[in-house]
Parts: structure tokens; C-alpha cells; sequence
């Protein structure tokens, strides 16, 4: 993802569906450097984003997988198959465990992920005076 109008969709869809955690294009641009990002658009619309945080020294074998569809195009198929693209692209880069991260008030987020085998690991807040914690989960 290097061009301005992708940055802008997954910027879109990250703010809108975690308001708590606004990033700056700027902040995008940077995240582009360390991880894989995709939007995905079901014709001329933007439907949501994807994340792969790659496995490295600090983390072992462990590849992040996050999908983001926006609320009014899910229940259709459409996050199972981003989730899919993106669970391949993390078993590329010789992902040996798979984790993904969801706000915990975004239910239909934590839904999914119970649904497509992951478990809880921990709850934390990002920050000092955040009120709504961040569930890390392991794919089982």
C-alpha cells in the first residue's frame, strides 16, 4: 500500500471503526513501513482493511492479523475472506502463531474472531484515562 488514496481508505476505516485510537495519515504512512496493509473494495466501494504486523525478533513466530469491515457491510462473507488473505499472507512470512487484537466494545469484532478460533490472552488499556481495554487473542 504506497499510494495516497489506499492510505486514506485504511485511515478511514481504522478511525471509523476504532474511534478511541485516531491515526494521522502520517501515522498510516508509518505503519506502512513495518507492516503489510490492504483495502479492499467491493467494486467502487470501500468495504474495509486489513493488517498483517509481521513476525520479527521481538515477537518470535508470532504474525498480528487484523480484518476491519465497516458495519454496513458485514455478515456477508466479506471479513472471512479478508481474514483469509490476510492469515495466508502472515503464513508466508513463516508465521508460526497467529494473534489478532480487537477493542472490546467492538462486539461484532469479537464475535468473528471467537468464531474463526481465536481465544482470549489478556485485556489492557493502550493508555493512561482509557476506559475501554484492547482483548489480545490467540488462533487456538
Amino acid at each position: 500500500m504506497d499510494d495516497d488514496a489506499s492510505i486514506h481508505d485504511w485511515q478511514h476505516v481504522h478511525n471509523l471503526i476504532i474511534p478511541g485510537d485516531v491515526l494521522s495519515l502520517d501515522d498510516v504512512r508509518a505503519r506502512t513501513g513495518r507492516n503489510r496493509m490492504e483495502v479492499a473494495h467491493l467494486g467502487d466501494v470501500l468495504i474495509g482493511c486489513t493488517t498483517v504486523r509481521p513476525p520479527t525478533e521481538d515477537n518470535g513466530a508470532t504474525a498480528t492479523v487484523i480484518a476491519r469491515v465497516l458495519p454496513e457491510h458485514r455478515r456477508r462473507g466479506l471479513g472471512t475472506r479478508l481474514y483469509e488473505r490476510a492469515l495466508g499472507q502472515a503464513r508466508a512470512l513463516d508465521a508460526q502463531v497467529i494473534e489478532t487484537v480487537v477493542l472490546a466494545s467492538n462486539q461484532d469484532g469479537l464475535r468473528f474472531a471467537g468464531r474463526h478460533g481465536f481465544v482470549e490472552l489478556e485485556r489492557y488499556l493502550l493508555r493512561d484515562g482509557d476506559t475501554v481495554p484492547w482483548i489480545d487473542l490467540r488462533l487456538a
